[in-house]
């Protein structure tokens, strides 16, 4: 059987060919996200929930699709960053189970290699979920977590030249119908980080005041929390980026929840939460960043913060089934704070780096 590689415009004039395309790839996406955990379609995501982020200068994208006798069966997608001398690019490949076996999935890594390569990155990341599959395992260099041997995406990422670097576990936790535990909750975290710290939360666009604070926390997301031998480089956000992207966000029919630490005695961020709320009740919230700068853990800010986001999601979007976060496998402290809480865990996935010789 033969397919085409196809490279649709994105975003594509409404109606157009490359938009059916990218809609179609969304519809791979979610097929292959949910089939390993089995969460039906809580990993799911909506054409337009995706589409504003291509309009972000700051992370540049392409898109690749495999078509068989014009139906879209795989997508690959690379982004990077703006900067020409970025060293990384980030790899996704994900061909749909019927078209499986076919060569499809080499063909679009190898294809997106050669972007990475014309651009002078020098090495490749992706991140890819595993069922869970008995026998042998590979575990991690982390020495947290592995991946099974027998899975599919093992051996075809190591016959390419690709190494595992981490393990993430994916979570989740089921919302209560109401808001007293959480409250309760709230007081006994604010209570345990003592009166130095506080709490602000908003919807969606930063307020002014705080722009150059939670850029700076947005840059210590990419240094501050586990990356093992991913070695992701620093992202500098400035204000400018913060509110650019912001505004491109605003396209989504998603909703971003935000709540911050404040150091009082400073004056400054010390930490963030944010959730993606979907306009449906009847799907999971998926937890974003957690971040508190290494000079201000010990406070049990994490627990802070993620229960009063928790909690502002309750008041505000009430409803929804769930909340499905990530952590790698070695970040014990926030694992912690996700089981203490009532995160189960529902998968795994790794995280796999490729040096461009």
């Amino acid at each position: 059987m033969t397919f085409d590689i196809i490279e649709p415009q994105v975003p594509a004039p409404e109606g157009s060919q490359d938009a059916a395309r990218f809609d179609s790839s969304i519809a791979v996406r979610n097929v292959v996200e949910n089939e390993p955990f089995g969460t039906g379609e809580e990993l799911s995501f909506l054409a337009e929930e995706l589409l504003p982020q291509w309009s972000d200068p700051a992370e540049p994208k392409r898109l690749l699709v495999a078509e068989i006798d014009g139906r879209v069966v795989a997508r690959g997608l690379y982004e990077t960053r703006a900067a020409a001398d970025w060293p990384a690019a980030y790899v996704t490949v994900q061909v749909h189970p019927e078209a499986r076996g076919l060569g499809i999935g080499g063909a679009l890594l190898e294809r997106i290699e050669a972007w990475a390569r014309d651009e002078g990155r020098t090495r490749l990341l992706a991140w890819v979920a595993t069922p869970p599959l008995a026998g042998p395992a590979l575990p991690s260099p982390t020495g947290f977590g592995a991946v099974p041997e027998a899975a599919p995406s093992t051996g075809f990422l190591l016959r390419r030249g690709w190494r595992l670097e981490q393990v993430e576990r994916a979570s989740r936790y089921p919302l209560p119908d109401g808001v007293g535990d959480l409250e309760q909750r709230v007081a006994a975290a604010l209570e345990r980080s003592g009166p130095d710290y506080r709490v602000h939360a908003w919807v969606d666009r930063t307020p002014p005041e705080w722009r150059e604070h939670v850029a700076a926390l947005y840059t210590r997301m990419t240094t501050d929390a586990p990356s093992a031998g991913l070695e992701d480089p620093e992202d500098v956000w400035t204000v400018e980026r913060l509110v650019e992207t912001e505004r491109t966000d605003a396209a989504s029919p998603r909703t971003t929840l935000t709540v911050v630490a404040e150091h009082v005695p400073g004056g400054a961020l010390v930490g963030y939460n944010q959730l993606s709320v979907p306009a449906e009740r009847h799907r999971p919230v998926h937890q974003e960043d957690t971040l508190v700068v290494r000079e201000h853990r010990g406070h049990r800010l994490g627990m802070l913060l993620k229960v009063a986001n928790l909690l502002e999601l309750q008041r505000r979007e009430p409803g929804h089934p769930g909340v499905i976060t990530y952590n790698a496998e070695e970040n014990r402290p926030m694992l912690d704070v996700n089981e203490a809480l009532g995160f189960v865990p529902i998968g795994y996935e790794g995280a796999w780096r490729k040096d461009l010789g």
